[in-house]
């Protein structure tokens, strides 16, 4: 797999996402411990991987990275929707359930918010995580996100609804926090 590193890390590096790479994203994207946590409820093929691929990841409007750790490919992380007028982004991401607990999706984080507030020019960048998922609520609060508000019964997974809640940061938010440390 190519070793481009777009954004070094302490703990991991991002880099784009390429071809070769999809085998890697369908496997660990039907691994029910991935597509329960970020809402999938259908299993995805090589044909659906391909598209995604083509019609996301290439895209010029979204950023889409690779989470790598020592060489090795562990998650993906994005600006799933970039709104330029408003100056806002919406962050996404997924790390491999064998990479869990290592600081890997929190070292991606900030790197691809500080890249988003340094190089875009961005106001708010915001996140969504289901109730559930307490474990990526932890994560986006250890960087300094906060909880907004919550959206009741907003998603239909694993045979009931669950809340979906809404987290954001702003430039002059993380700015104060990264300042301070």
């Amino acid at each position: 797999m190519p070793e481009t590193v777009f954004l070094a890390g302490d703990r991991v590096d991002l880099r784009p996402i390429e071809e070769d790479d999809l085998e890697f994203l369908q496997r660990e994207i039907n691994d029910p411990r991935v597509w329960r946590a970020i809402g999938g409820s259908r299993p995805i093929n090589r044909a659906q991987e391909q598209d995604f691929f083509e019609n996301v990841v290439c895209d010029d409007d979204t950023v889409n990275l690779l989470v790598v750790a020592d060489s090795t490919p562990v998650g993906t992380i994005g600006f799933n929707s970039i709104e330029w007028e408003s100056r806002r982004a919406e962050i996404g991401y997924w790390i491999a359930p064998a990479y869990h607990e290592r600081g890997y999706g929190s070292d991606a984080t900030e790197r691809l918010v500080t890249y988003g507030f340094d190089q875009f020019g961005l106001h708010k960048l915001t996140a969504r995580v289901f109730e559930f998922n307490e474990a990526s609520q932890r994560l986006l609060e250890s960087v300094g996100f906060t909880r907004e508000g919550v959206h009741r019964d907003e998603a239909f997974v694993d045979g009931e609804y669950h809340d979906t809640y809404w987290y954001g940061v702003l430039e002059d938010e993380w700015r104060s926090e990264t300042e301070s440390e």
